[in-house]
């Protein structure tokens, strides 16, 4: 009779024995294999073929910018809360935003509404810098102190008004907005440099449209990309008098 080992139900030991898995390999296992099954069944069926955008995807743990209770359903097919009213976007809607603003590796990408993270560490692969603004204080604390961590030296974290954008570091090659606006910031639009993009979400609190708007000279041409719904952009040119949980 062969017996066969069931790794689901043994338990864990500080060491292992040669040929096996400790508790830390067998997750950090699980955790590559959800984050190539995310890739494959999530983004590349839906459309997103850009190779860039996938290999960025690829290479950053979203599970290490979730709450650790919510760490084994980071690479599932939706939003999730990361505290403060604010979510991580769905894996897809970052892969869509990001191919569509086409950050080369000269890029300067200035990222409205920093959340966790996660969406500035996967435009880092693909630019030069990344500038993210976060509206909530703590949060941007938070995010600065966790970016700096795991290392990623290319991203600048600031706190303040995103719909004002940082007129002092500007023009931007490429512009996100990770919340929904009533329409697109004035500031944010004379900080684009010329032939520059900005993606973002454009309508109702509840309902918005993906927007993409590229800079010619003095003209704003916009192509609607997709439906969405994404949290509020709080602000100066976003919506006011909004609670901030």
């Amino acid at each position: 009779m062969t017996l066969l080992k069931d790794w689901r139900f043994r338990p864990w030991k500080n060491g292992a024995a040669a040929g096996e898995l400790t508790a830390a390999q067998f997750d950090a296992t699980r955790l590559e294999a959800a984050r190539r099954a995310m890739i494959e069944t999530q983004i590349e069926r839906r459309g997103v073929r850009d190779a860039r955008v996938l290999n960025a995807m690829r290479a950053v743990p979203r599970h290490a910018f979730v709450p650790p209770d919510l760490r084994s359903q980071a690479y599932e097919d939706a939003p999730l809360p990361i505290g403060a009213g604010q979510t991580i976007s769905q894996p897809y809607m970052v892969a869509a935003m990001t191919a569509a603003l086409k950050v080369t590796e000269n890029d300067r990408v200035l990222e409205v509404g920093a959340g966790c993270g996660y969406h500035a560490a996967v435009l880092s692969k693909l630019g030069r810098e990344v500038v993210t603004l976060e509206y909530r204080a703590e949060l941007a604390a938070d995010t600065a102190k966790r970016l700096a961590e795991m290392r990623y030296d290319n991203i600048h974290v600031h706190c303040g008004d995103g719909t004002l954008g940082l007129p002092e570091l500007a023009p931007f090659d490429a512009i996100l907005v990770a919340a929904g606006a009533p329409a697109p910031p004035p500031p944010l639009l004379s900080q684009l440099a010329e032939g520059g993009r900005m993606v973002i979400p454009v309508g109702t609190l509840e309902n918005q449209e993906l927007q993409l708007i590229e800079r010619r000279r003095d003209m704003f041409q916009t192509t609607v990309l997709d439906s969405c719904r994404f949290v509020p952009l709080v602000g100066a040119h976003g919506w006011k008098d909004l609670p901030l949980r």
